[in-house]
């Protein structure tokens, strides 16, 4: 039984109704991801779900007593001093009535309190927000005004989960959440035994998360059971018999426009009912609303710069008491697709900083490389001037730009990422975040360059223009850097990942985030075994003497040295080394191909398990390294 469905709702801003009688249900338990075009009206349908906004037409149902919480794209966490206080206000409601009931007011119903009071658990309410803040790691004494974006969205949270709601209304929960935020509110709702409705553009938290997708498309919503990797499969049949219908539409309505103009001119008689029917398909290609064009991305290389664009040796840099890079070794080159991961806070745009030469190094050498051109993505908008109008945005005091050597007026340009003409004088203020997104895309991509800086660039993106800029970016002749924390993005994008392991520590990766994941879990594994072993060695020294006589120990200076054979084995294994990494380097650009799945995709399969091979190989080679320099040390 539902316990939410909508029948019949319109809704219009504009020209187009962004709810034309568009009908959807809830069930309990499900968890359902809403998907749609920027602008196609995702966020309205929520808030009418949720009681915020009023539908033109169509009728909301809920089942009495649901409780419902909503949590917005930015949360809204003014007038709260401490965390404590914000994450209470989901509580509100059984704070007020406990309160009512423990004064005794004269008039009040204390037995429909009562019951109201355990209907919402209102008895134990602080015990309620005091496991919430422990199982989200929030301190309940912190400061609401000095919190992060991150920061703020976990107190959204906690704050919507103290609620105990049926139903939990999320808009793009991943904004601003790091790697491994998001992987915790994956197994977070997965846990979640109420229903769910939410909205994100991130494809892997969708597989991860949902149980059925819903689409807003054109003002009607669709279902798809499943997650969202059946759905692509589902929804490229579906546009393709809708266009192969159209296409059938027009041809016959070409035919009978043919066919009337010929009677008007020969017979000067009609068949009544062959003009009623051209009068239909009139109407019904007039109705139509075709499916929305995709933004068109190009991008102008420029001149091509030099081999190697950035050279880090024993590079260090802190803020204070903050060590944010310590002695980061690392070489960058031309055509590299370099992905920058590490949580909130880490330091992921000093890192960017100190690779393009724009923030000096506390030790350590920067060297940049040369006829560097530079354009750079910046995740806060901050290269955008609220007041100008998107015309001057991309070409100041021009009606005209060029890329790549082709003349475009800049009407006709904005049109390539989907803004009408009418739109080139408005101001850059009256756009959504999504539109601003678009428009710093294509004020990005109106000047040539041959070094490209993406800071979280999928924020606020459709999964359309997501899709086309991953296509983009990895036919891209020149270097990228990308920080992001779509990891589907990234994976299909970057060649190679900078990793924060711990403070001010980063490490380099070959492959994308889930080469980066495999990797880290292994070395977890290795470590937890090699614990596991000490322990027991320990636990068996502790519990009595061994069989053996103890060897007397040796005195100081008498350890032994290198056999001829170790030593030269360590003499091989730096050029062994250097030669499992060159073919994981082979590997890896191979892999990142897209035409090696299209034309060999049987091949793809063995790739992937010698690469896994070569980095067994590598770790232990690099650990047996390590031990014969230690020996060599000691002797």
């Amino acid at each position: 039984m539902s316990i939410v469905s909508c029948q019949e709702l319109s809704l219009a801003y504009g020209v187009h109704a962004l709810l034309d009688r568009a009908s959807m249900s809830l069930e309990p338990g499900e968890r359902v991801g809403l998907i749609g075009r920027n602008g196609s009206g995702k966020s309205s349908l929520l808030r009418i779900i949720a009681g915020l906004e009023a539908p033109d037409a169509g009728e909301l149902r809920r089942q009495q007593g649901l409780r419902l919480v909503y949590v917005a794209q930015e949360p809204q966490l003014q007038g709260f001093a401490t965390v404590f206080d914000a994450v209470a206000e989901g509580v509100a409601e059984a704070r007020s009535l406990r309160q009512r009931f423990e004064a005794h007011a004269p008039g009040e119903d204390l037995d429909a309190l009562q019951t109201r009071i355990e209907l919402l658990d209102g008895w134990n309410w602080e015990q309620r927000v005091q496991e919430v803040l422990q199982r989200l790691a929030l301190d309940p004494e912190a400061a609401v005004a000095a919190l992060s974006g991150g920061q703020q969205k976990r107190v959204a949270l906690a704050q919507a989960l103290a609620a105990s709601p049926d139903v939990l209304l999320l808009d793009e929960p991943t904004n601003h959440l790091d790697l491994d935020a998001i992987q915790w509110l994956e197994q977070l709702l997965a846990g979640f035994r109420g229903s769910v409705l939410l909205i994100s553009h991130d494809r892997a938290f969708l597989d991860a998360v949902v149980t059925r997708i819903l689409e807003l498309d054109r003002g009607v919503l669709r279902s798809y059971p499943g997650h969202y990797a059946a759905f692509e499969q589902r929804k490229a049949r579906e546009l393709a018999d809708e266009a192969l219908a159209q296409a059938r539409a027009d041809k016959l309505l070409a035919q009978e426009e043919e066919w009337i103009r010929r009677g008007v001119e020969a017979r000067r008689t009609r068949s009544v009912g062959r003009v009623q029917r051209l009068q239909q398909l009139r109407s019904q290609r007039a109705q139509r609303r075709e499916a929305l064009g995709s933004v068109r991305l190009e991008l102008d290389r420029g001149e091509a710069s030099g081999r190697i664009v950035a050279e880090l040796q024993g590079v260090s840099k802190a803020f204070g008491e903050q060590q944010v890079v310590r002695e980061l070794s690392t070489i960058v080159l031309r055509g590299d697709k370099v992905g920058i991961l590490g949580p909130n806070g880490a330091g992921k745009t000093t890192l960017l900083k100190l690779l393009l030469g724009e923030l000096a190094p506390d030790r350590g050498s920067v060297r940049q490389g040369s006829r560097l051109q530079v354009a750079y993505f910046d995740q806060m908008r901050a290269a955008l001037d609220l007041e100008a109008t998107l015309a001057d945005t991309i070409s100041p005091g021009s009606e005209w730009i060029e890329i790549g050597g082709t003349r475009k007026h800049v009407s006709a340009y904005l049109g390539d990422f989907l803004f009408p003409p009418s739109r080139a004088r408005s101001p850059v203020k009256s756009l959504s975040g999504g539109e601003r997104n678009r428009l710093l895309l294509a004020r990005l991509f109106a000047r040539p360059a041959n070094v490209v800086v993406l800071d979280e660039p999928t924020n606020d993106l459709d999964m359309d223009t997501i899709e086309l800029l991953e296509q983009l970016l990895q036919d891209f002749a020149g270097t990228v850097f990308l920080v992001s924390h779509d990891r589907r993005f990234l994976d299909n994008v970057v060649t190679s990942t900078l990793a924060w392991e711990s403070p001010g520590c980063w490490r380099e990766y070959e492959g994308g985030v889930e080469d980066w994941l495999a990797q880290r879990q292994r070395m977890a594994q290795a470590t937890a075994a090699g614990a596991a072993a000490a322990g027991a060695a320990a636990s068996a020294s502790a519990a009595g003497p061994v069989a053996q006589a103890p060897r007397a120990p040796a005195p100081a200076g008498a350890r032994r040295k290198l056999s001829y054979k170790e030593q030269r084995e360590l003499e091989q294994l730096p050029a062994r080394i250097d030669q499992l990494e060159q073919e994981q380097r082979e590997l890896t650009q191979a892999l990142a191909d897209p035409a090696l799945y299209r034309e060999q995709p049987r091949q793809v399969a063995a790739m992937r398990a010698r690469f896994d091979a070569i980095e067994q190989e590598l770790g232990t080679a690099l650990q047996r390294w390590q031990d014969l320099e230690d020996l060599g040390a000691a002797g």
